[in-house]
């Protein structure tokens, strides 16, 4: 009787280490900057719009050089 094994599959990625994600991730964020430095409700969120945007395109910038 022989007992067949399936092969282990390839040892994935952690999420953080995607570029697939964690480009979506940086567009949200850059979305979501833009959102707040166009809004005409909350101050607060005016304040912190070009800190998120910065960080949104500077995540971007950074996760696009992740291989696939």
């Amino acid at each position: 009787m022989t007992v067949e094994t399936s092969p282990l599959p390839k040892n994935k990625r952690p999420f953080f280490l995607r570029r697939g994600p964690m480009e979506n991730i940086a567009t949200a964020l850059i979305a979501l900057g833009f959102l707040m430095l166009f809004q005409p409700f909350a101050l607060v969120l005016y304040t912190w719009s070009l800190v998120t945007l910065l960080a949104g395109t500077v995540m971007f910038i950074i996760v696009s050089k992740f291989p696939e």
